[in-house]
């Protein structure tokens, strides 16, 4: 759900964050095809299986609950068919890569991405809105990391709207 508001991620997770948001749920509406370099249904499968894990891993994000193994399975298969490789640097730092080239390498990039937000901390705030109906991937700039929703102004206000709707029937059902 392209909301128009900032809700880009540091660098180094911005494609990650982009990537995730090729799949817009609520307009149904898939850009994959356009953001890919291949016409291979293989290649489609593996990257919309990577996309969903990393949508997975995100929404994770927000309780800090366990990968599901089948998510895993993905983001290990995509880091070895990337052939990925850690270097060691005379400063004493390290760099990562991918030795794949096309779908793979590019996908590769993607899983790289991930392991350096994580070693810079900045993983746990790439979120997925907690709309079931959206599900579109922001950056959590909230104070305390607890920002539920992409936007508080779309779905915030849904949600809260909803809550509101559910407890009022309740309410007057029971009054009944």
């Amino acid at each position: 759900m392209s909301t128009g508001l900032s809700m880009a991620a540091p660098d180094q997770l911005e494609p990650v964050r982009r990537f995730i948001n090729t799949l817009d749920i609520e307009a149904g509406t898939d850009a994959l095809d356009d953001w890919l370099d291949s016409t291979d249904p293989d290649d489609l499968h593996r990257a919309r299986e990577l996309r969903e894990a990393l949508r997975t891993a995100a929404a994770a994000n927000h309780d800090k609950t366990p990968l599901p193994a089948a998510v895993v399975a993905v983001l290990d298969d995509a880091a070895r068919r990337a052939d990925l490789v850690v270097a060691f640097t005379p400063d004493r730092h390290w760099r990562t890569a991918s030795r794949a080239t096309g779908v793979d390498g590019a996908l590769g990039d993607l899983v790289l991405r991930v392991l350096d937000a994580m070693t810079a901390g900045t993983w746990p705030r790439l979120k997925v809105c907690a709309r079931d109906t959206c599900r579109w991937a922001f950056y959590d700039t909230s104070r305390g990391g607890t920002g539920k929703w992409c936007a508080m102004r779309l779905c915030g206000n849904r949600a809260k709207q909803e809550a509101w709707r559910a407890r009022t029937l309740r309410a007057r059902g029971s009054a009944s």
